[in-house]
């Protein structure tokens, strides 16, 4: 097994601003894993509010020891093995487990997707997110979104109406919003949600703090529409906590340290009732192919990383109707 990496810096079309953040761009870190003639590809998307970054991700490489990867392949095991390496880091463990999982794809010659028991005619179709900008550049985005069926529109700010009737002036596809914590108030924001339902909007993501398990609680059990918990689930061990607390989680490879763990908290979520979002952060087309090797167990998609992006290094995966189309080809069906 030999494992390689370089960073990376994926370039994005506008500077994408959220409740309390703005950027322009974000690190990564692609890696490789070849075995037996095979190469498995994986990336680390690693957003600044998350902590992580190339120079931390280059040192946790360091740790690893790939002969601790024996095939067939011991996700379990190499997920624990990978934990014990450092606490958090989420995203560089997930590089590593989606290369795998990849590289096992290829190995046995089958897709990713049917490895995890996708079916893949269940594929929800995936928004397009917009971020708090301009009047101007928001319908510049909306226009960039034509075609598909969902937008995404980041809120948490007092501007929020002007945004939602700034997109509602162009444009009449269903909506989901994220706040994005930005939110604070348990009654303004229960008002805001009621006319939010009456423009179309179909979820809501992290309405309140992540802290503000009282405070979620209370909106999901009065919101008409599903709330969704986003920061306040990264990995496999938050999933039981959100029970009572929201509608249903957020899942991104980028939070659960990769496929594996991802595969394991739509599980858990199944079993507690609890609705799945499948989202992403700022990816290529190599992350955005894993999550959607996932996509069709869960209730809704968000993977539009290689649309929001410039300087994606591989293919765009192929759409139709609003909807990534699954490849034939063995593992992520990256093409490289």
């Amino acid at each position: 097994m030999q494992l390689t990496y370089q960073p990376f810096q994926l370039l994005l079309k506008h500077t994408f601003t959220i409740a309390k953040f703005s950027r322009t761009s974000t690190p990564l870190m692609l890696v490789q894993l070849t075995h037996a003639g095979q190469t498995g590809y994986g990336e680390a998307s690693m957003v600044p509010y998350m902590g992580e970054s190339h120079q931390s991700a280059a040192a946790f490489l360091s740790k690893v020891d790939v002969r601790q990867f024996k095939y067939p392949f011991n996700f379990a095991a190499i997920t624990h093995y990978l934990d014990s390496l450092a606490p958090g880091q989420p995203a560089i463990k997930a590089a590593i487990d989606i290369a795998l999982h990849d590289l096992d794809g290829k190995l046995q010659g089958r897709p990713c997707w049917q490895l995890l028991g996708s079916d893949a005619a269940k594929m929800p179709v995936t928004s397009y997110t917009i971020g708090i900008d301009t009047k101007d550049v928001m319908l510049q985005k909306v226009k960039e979104a034509e075609g598909l069926k969902v937008i995404k529109v980041k809120l948490g700010r007092d501007s929020d109406k002007e945004l939602i009737e700034t997109i509602r002036s162009v444009s009449a596809v269903p909506l989901y919003v994220d706040a994005n914590q930005g939110w604070t108030d348990r009654q303004q924001s229960l008002d805001l949600i009621y006319w939010l339902q009456e423009q179309g909007v179909q979820l809501i993501e992290q309405p309140m703090p992540k802290a503000d398990t009282d405070g979620n609680a209370w909106i999901t059990e009065h919101s008409p529409i599903p709330i969704i918990g986003d920061e306040a689930v990264q990995r496999l061990a938050d999933v039981d906590a959100a029970k009572g607390v929201y509608h249903g989680i957020n899942i991104k490879l980028m939070k659960s340290a990769g496929m594996y763990e991802a595969k394991q908290m739509i599980n858990r979520a199944r079993e507690l009732g609890l609705k799945i979002l499948i989202g992403c952060m700022s990816e290529t087309s190599c992350a955005t192919l894993a999550a959607a090797a996932l996509a069709p167990q869960c209730d809704w998609a968000d993977l539009d990383g290689p649309l929001l992006t410039t300087n994606n290094p591989y293919p765009m995966p192929l759409m139709a109707d609003g909807k990534w189309v699954l490849p034939a080809d063995a593992g992520l069906g990256l093409t490289v």
